[in-house]
């Protein structure tokens, strides 16, 4: 067994004001994946300014955060805030919805596209390799905040966390931060820095998101207010990807007849 690094969730408070670790890591995704687009768009020379990708990204961690919200009150603990709606808007309580806030991520790529006339997939397949980015910053938040623990196991490194009773249990946001985060990046990241042909490389993140997801799942101890929605093993995380899966394959059918391109655009000398 290894020690959990039992570490205040509260990073920082300042009188009654207090910022959790939670948050600082949704911050800390959101400013180096944008970083990390900064500097693609300028080695790929794509035709985007600054002010441009400072708005899209504005408009995508907007989403990602009411999307994140509102998924998780739909899909997890719709009775609960039911019964007490002011609830929905103590975010800082956790309660986010991976699923939720990327609903909400593919709304407001729709909303940019409209408004500044740019194609949707263009969008999608610039901003699909840095999302893992958000992913893992936040499997670390759960994980400082003891959060979505795993299931009893005897593995040697598995963890007693606070609210996980006296038990020895898989420490699953650490595999999802390893999955669905790191190794889901480097995929995406090297997958994308060819020319490849539109709407591949957002298939490819559904794709790997929900396979990566669906795995985790296994080792991950059931929201207790669901359980388990069927077989004694189907999650709604589990659910909530089949569609994602589906999603994807889509995608990839739909490109087979479209020409390479990077993010969807021919390489020009300007911008950022």
């Amino acid at each position: 067994m290894i020690q959990y690094p039992d570490i205040n969730p509260v990073a920082l408070q300042i009188g009654p004001l207090k910022l959790h670790w939670y948050a600082l890591m949704y911050l800390f995704g959101y400013f180096i994946g944008g970083s990390l687009l900064f500097k693609r768009i300028k080695k790929l020379q794509l035709s985007w300014t600054k002010s441009q990708l400072e708005n899209l990204t504005l408009y995508v961690g907007i989403g990602c955060i009411l999307g994140g919200r509102i998924g998780y009150v739909l899909f997890y603990d719709l009775p609960y805030y039911v019964s007490d709606p002011l609830n929905i808007f103590k975010i800082w309580q956790g309660g986010m919805s991976y699923h939720g806030g990327l609903i909400g991520v593919l709304i407001s790529i729709g909303i940019y596209s409209k408004l500044h006339k740019r194609s949707y997939f263009s969008i999608a397949d610039l901003i699909a390799p840095v999302i893992p980015i958000g992913l893992a910053a936040g499997r670390i938040g759960n994980f400082i905040n003891g959060r979505l623990f795993g299931k009893i196991t005897d593995v040697p490194w598995g963890m007693v966390f606070p609210d996980g009773g006296p038990y020895v249990r898989h420490p699953s946001q650490l595999y999802e931060f390893l999955t669905e985060g790191v190794l889901l990046f480097i995929i995406l990241w090297v997958y994308s820095s060819k020319p490849r042909k539109p709407m591949k490389t957002s298939a490819l993140f559904l794709i790997g998101y929900s396979v990566f997801r669906i795995f985790c799942e296994f080792f991950r101890q059931p929201d207790p207010q669901i359980g388990y929605i069927a077989f004694g093993w189907l999650t709604m995380g589990q659910i909530l990807c089949i569609p994602m899966i589906l999603a994807g394959f889509v995608l990839i059918y739909l490109s087979r007849n479209k020409a390479p391109s990077l993010c969807g655009e021919k390489s020009i000398k300007n911008n950022i």
